[in-house]
């Protein structure tokens, strides 16, 4: 299965698109186009790492390697970036774990 997202990541103004892939609908691959170069940063270590296996992502008891690469590699970016959400989400639909649909988080100053 495919899976297709595009975050705007807020007031950095940083576009990124990507793309999950899992042939068996277990194990994902990702590709990562974007204009930010932390970003860009963890695409290159997540490539290294291979597919994910989505079922050992999920898991509370075992942590995530997505996770965990995105703060390892994205030193000096915000620790609030939505990218990492975007990808995990995007697995999670790649590997039919979740249906697909838009997370909107809007902010405004009250």
């Amino acid at each position: 299965m495919i899976c297709k997202a595009e975050i705007e990541a807020g007031i950095c103004g940083f576009h990124t698109t990507l793309c999950a892939q899992s042939e068996d609908v277990q194990h994902v691959a990702f590709e990562v186009e974007t204009d930010c170069d932390k970003i860009r940063r963890l695409a290159v270590e997540l490539s290294t790492l291979g597919p994910l296996d989505a079922f050992q992502e999920i898991n509370p008891a075992k942590g995530s390697r997505l996770l965990e690469t995105a703060r390892t590699s994205m030193s000096g970016c915000c620790a609030g970036c939505a990218v990492p959400v975007g990808l995990f989400k995007a697995m999670q639909v790649a590997a039919a774990l979740a249906l697909p649909k838009d997370v909107h988080i809007g902010i405004s100053s009250a």
